[in-house]
């Protein structure tokens, strides 16, 4: 079972993929892995050759075990792709890219996953094995996936994502399965605890990472209760995404792209809202919460440093306000 854990002065940040992955990095630069819990969104988990693929799990385990591929982005770092390549060869579908190495981590939590264990077990053992020290947890042990209505019909999101490559318009996201979900109890525990440090929402998109956790019974209430400062760093600089397709789902669902429309995603349970730059004439009343600029582009990894010590430090001057 997911070990149990003093939360006192614990640092919760929900993460998607990519974006979340690389303030998790920095996070874990500066916060004790003890007092460090991470949960990932699940609802982008689907089954492909019948194997069980988690990808922001999977990011954020080789992120943060110093494996990540970063000229792809996404994947392990030195990747070969001889099963992809015969796969191809005899016919085998070619739209989801497994390489070999990351193969591995799909056979293995499919097999333990039919054996009977958690996703939130495996998930520990497999970022113990790779020396995470940190909490890593899924949002929940129970089945929950993205659809999205498009003007192609209803998408699955790995249909979507990947082999549509978010070329559909978007009318509606839906997260099948969230409404009888029980959100993961450390999540939970956490979030109720009177010393907890700080929630971090992630640079993830609002509508396909963190608000599958937020769909999850209570967790959004919890959040609203929660006695720690919540602390947004916000995915959008200066009207346009990092990566992947926030914008332009933003537009597509009646939003202009900025800074204050991700805050907005969020109201009524942000405390503090970090910024780039070139946002920071933006104010809190647009935001719903306290504003604060940084250099929030995260290229290398003292950029996540940093970031992650501005959160650090807004958390800590909001603690006195919001206890």
């Amino acid at each position: 079972m997911t070990a149990m854990r003093d939360l006192d002065g614990s640092v919760l940040a929900l993460s998607g993929g990519i974006g979340g992955a690389k303030l998790a990095l920095g996070l874990s630069h500066l916060v004790v892995p003890e007092k460090l819990i991470i949960v990932a969104n699940t609802a982008d988990d689907f089954e492909h050759l019948d194997l069980s693929v988690s990808p922001d799990i999977d990011t954020l385990v080789y992120t943060l075990a110093g494996l990540s591929n970063d000229e792809l982005g996404w994947g392990r770092r030195g990747e070969t792709w001889n099963f992809m390549t015969a796969l191809e060869a005899i016919g085998g579908p070619r739209w989801f890219r497994l390489g070999d190495g990351d193969l591995a981590m799909h056979v293995e939590r499919s097999h333990r996953l039919r054996a009977g264990e958690t996703l939130s077990d495996i998930t520990a053992d497999i970022a113990r094995r790779l020396g995470i020290g940190l909490t890593l947890l899924p949002m929940t042990d129970d089945r929950v996936r993205t659809r999205l209505e498009t003007d192609e019909g209803w998408l699955d999101f790995q249909d979507y994502f990947v082999r549509r490559a978010c070329a559909p318009m978007v009318r509606s996201v839906v997260f099948a399965g969230s409404e009888t979900a029980t959100p993961q109890p450390m999540l939970m525990r956490a979030l109720a605890h009177p010393r907890l440090r700080a929630v971090v929402i992630c640079p993830s998109n609002p509508f396909i990472s963190i608000e599958p956790i937020l769909s999850l019974p209570n967790v959004r209430a919890a959040i609203a209760a929660c006695p720690a400062p919540v602390i947004l760093v916000s995915p959008i600089i200066g009207g346009k995404s990092v990566k992947g397709p926030t914008a332009k789902m933003m537009r597509e669902l009646g939003q202009t792209p900025s800074a204050v429309a991700a805050s907005r995603c969020y109201e009524g349970l942000l405390d503090a809202v970090i910024v780039d730059h070139k946002d920071a004439g933006t104010t809190a009343a647009e935001h719903g919460a306290a504003v604060f600029p940084a250099h929030t582009l995260m290229r290398t990894l003292e950029d996540r440093r940093v970031v992650a010590a501005k959160v650090l430090d807004v958390a800590d001057s909001l603690a006195g306000k919001v206890a």
